[in-house]
């Protein structure tokens, strides 16, 4: 009936150098826009009617880069929403992630970082994430594609973890090991009740 893309956000400077980024506003760096054709040509040949977005640069400048070299200049109502922006990673913003895992030892920087409960100081959990991105996925997207249309979101990677956990049913635990890389697309068909007859990776 209808397809749903998620596309995670192409290299941050912040990725780049290996820092936990959240909130902060980071520039995507020379080595990610250098690869928004790439993701592009992956997109090439699916029919996108509607964009989404959040308003860092990095999420919404990708958005931007990839209907460039899709030559889509008719899609220029990019819906843009704080509801897909990065999790606030708190304390941890602005730090080297190697650093961050020395100090906390492996089992607990994972648990935190990636776990469904897990977070650190001052900053959201990936359900914190999830009680954003679902109502928003509900109220704005649900109705575009029961009305037929596909639909591509480009976004940070906690907000596209916690809209895959509800998609997919992915359990509480499970949900540790689901990851999406910089430029990462996956692609959902969905049948008439929004169900998912095919996932695809890229």
């Amino acid at each position: 009936m209808a397809k749903l893309i998620l596309l995670r956000h192409l290299q941050s400077q912040w990725n780049k150098e290996n820092k936990f980024t959240g909130w902060t506003d980071v520039l995507l760096s020379e080595e990610g826009i250098e690869k928004a054709s790439i993701i592009a040509d992956k997109l090439m040949a699916e029919p996108i009617d509607l964009v989404f977005t959040s308003p860092l640069v990095r999420n919404k400048n990708t958005a931007e880069l990839v209907l460039k070299y899709l030559n889509r200049p008719d899609i220029a109502d990019i819906k843009i929403d704080k509801a897909f922006d990065e999790r606030n990673y708190g304390v941890w913003q602005g730090l080297d992630k190697g650093a961050v895992k020395q100090k906390y030892g492996e089992e607990e920087y994972r648990r935190l970082r990636r776990s469904w409960t897990g977070k650190p100081e001052g900053g959201e959990s990936l359900q914190d994430v999830y009680e954003r991105v679902v109502p928003y996925y509900k109220n704005a997207i649900e109705p575009e594609l029961r009305a037929g249309k596909n639909c591509l979101v480009v976004a940070s990677h906690n907000s596209l973890r916690a809209l895959a956990k509800y998609l997919e049913n992915i359990a509480d635990e499970a949900i540790i090991d689901f990851e999406i890389p910089n430029g990462g697309v996956v692609i959902y068909e969905l049948d008439e009740s929004l169900q998912i007859k095919n996932k695809e990776t890229r």
